[in-house]
């Protein structure tokens, strides 16, 4: 049956379709077998959430071998969770795809782009999906690759150089990765998640334990590019093409976040990583400064993107603190924003490329008097930066709620003060934003312009409408955050 098989279909379906837009050859070919992957990929992500949800995890053994000898894909609510942001995210951006990606890569590529972009979301799917560490490594490295050509399809020449710069740096946090497993390896026998989660606890402060737990967190932190090892991260984002910076800002340090869950909950658990060990005020600590730090710098940018980038730093800084809390109500806080962030940034992110489309740049000064002449875009980014902000009715509301919610359990009432002052920092940027477009006059020799062709408004509006419907009705991501976490933090060793 087929539906016994949907966890390895979530990966081996963009997998396999990777070559197959190479053979295709001609740009709209591969965009359209592109769509159809994607949409079929949110509707088994859809229906892997519903079995989880119904019936529990998930334990799907690749080969017929049984775990802890055999690779394993193992499905809880997170991981069910993440899975459906991915493939959702993904689905939404298509119809954006196709107007964009014509302008910004050269025609001989377009179908390689395809190519490179479901490899890239395989990886991130993949190390979603997967219940072995050595298998996150490998997904890691075939996302990361990816992205990493993906960015240097931007059209300036500092793309090539943001990219770059993402390779070192990415290729640092892998490898800090990669050892960390090697000692978890080295020292318990096995690469199943699941199986290190009962025999890492046994090991107690063992030095091995200790120094794995060093390099994996750091490698994923470089991965989530908390502060200060986000170096990589408004560079990448500002010079990719635009369909590139909105689907990686809605996924990539999502996945990261996802990965810092799984190791410190499930594999070190919740006593090694936040009593043995001081994780708590390294993750507050890092966290907060980059909520302040991100914001701050993202007030003085001059180009949309680039500020959208930095804000993203700071956005990041919430994950942070929903994990660095270490409690059901801070984790469901973190949950929370992984999709209310993907939501708002990445509609964000289309609509800063939906300006690039019309006007060829995305610098502060070249949106003066767009409000008037871009009204539906203009509209989206306003309605997006007022989520950023956590303005009530929208979703950014609601996780920035449960992470006060949960500083003030812990008595932690300085945290939630830095959250609301990230909020009005916040504000700050976004008004300057506002500001340009409708308080500003258009320059004086600046022409008509027109709205963005309506696919790329689809994808916009989808995504930002849906940062607005879920900061009305929450049942659906809270209730499905709060069992996650309450799973996840039980089964904590």
């Amino acid at each position: 049956m087929i539906a016994t098989h949907l966890p390895v279909l979530q990966v081996a379906v963009p997998l396999i379709a990777a070559p197959v837009c190479v053979l295709l050859r001609r740009g709209n070919y591969a965009w359209a077998f592109t769509t159809v992957v994607c949409w079929g990929l949110l509707a088994i992500a859809a229906l892997l959430l519903e079995q989880v949800m119904s019936g529990g995890t998930i334990s799907y053994h690749l080969g017929g071998w049984a775990p802890p000898i055999g690779i394993e894909y193992r499905l809880d609510g997170v991981n069910a969770f993440v899975l459906l942001i991915l493939a959702g995210t993904a689905a939404l951006m298509m119809p954006y795809a196709r107007a964009s990606v014509e302008q910004e890569v050269r025609p001989e590529r377009r179908h390689l782009f395809y190519a490179i972009f479901l490899l890239a979301l395989t990886g991130l799917l993949g190390i979603t999906a997967t219940g072995d560490a050595f298998n996150i490594y490998v997904f890691l490295e075939i996302s990361s690759l990816a992205s990493y050509v993906l960015i240097a399809q931007g059209r300036r020449r500092r793309a090539l150089t943001a990219s770059y710069q993402y390779l070192i740096i990415g290729t640092i946090g892998a490898s800090l990765i990669l050892v960390g497993i090697g000692f978890l390896y080295a020292k318990t026998g096995t690469l199943n998640i699941a199986d290190l989660a009962e025999r890492v606890p046994a090991l107690g402060e063992s030095p091995a334990i200790i120094t794995a737990f060093a390099f994996i967190t750091v490698g994923v932190l470089i991965k989530l590019a908390l502060f200060p090892f986000h170096m990589w991260l408004p560079n990448a984002y500002a010079y990719a093409p635009s369909m590139v910076s909105a689907f990686l800002a809605a996924t990539s340090t999502k996945v990261g976040a996802y990965m810092l869950l799984r190791f410190v909950f499930t594999v070190f658990g919740l006593h090694f990583a936040f009593e043995t060990l001081p994780l708590t005020e390294i993750l507050l600590s890092l966290s907060l400064i980059a909520v302040l730090a991100g914001s701050l710098v993202a007030v003085f940018q001059s180009d949309l993107k680039r500020l959208l980038a930095f804000s993203s730093v700071g956005q990041i800084g919430y994950l942070g603190v929903g994990i660095g809390l270490a409690s059901v109500t801070g984790v469901t806080g973190a949950l929370v924003h992984i999709f209310n962030h993907a939501l708002m940034k990445g509609g964000l992110f289309l609509a800063a490329g939906a300006i690039a489309y019309r006007l060829g740049a995305t610098d502060l000064s070249a949106l003066h008097g767009l409000g008037r002449r871009m009204p539906f875009t203009m509209a989206a980014v306003v309605i997006g930066g007022l989520g950023l902000v956590g303005v009530p009715i929208t979703s950014g509301f609601v996780s920035k709620w449960y992470l006060v919610q949960a500083a003030f359990e812990q008595d932690l009432w300085p945290v939630a003060l830095f959250v609301l002052a990230g909020s009005l920092i916040a504000l700050a940027y976004v008004g300057r934003v506002i500001e340009a477009a409708y308080f500003r006059p258009p320059p004086p020799d600046s022409e008509p312009v027109k709205e963005a062709p309506w696919p790329m408004q689809l994808s916009t509006w989808a995504l930002i409408a849906g940062s607005v419907y879920f900061g009305l009705h929450t049942d659906l991501t809270v209730g499905i955050a709060e069992r996650a976490a309450t799973v996840l933090l039980a089964g904590a060793p």
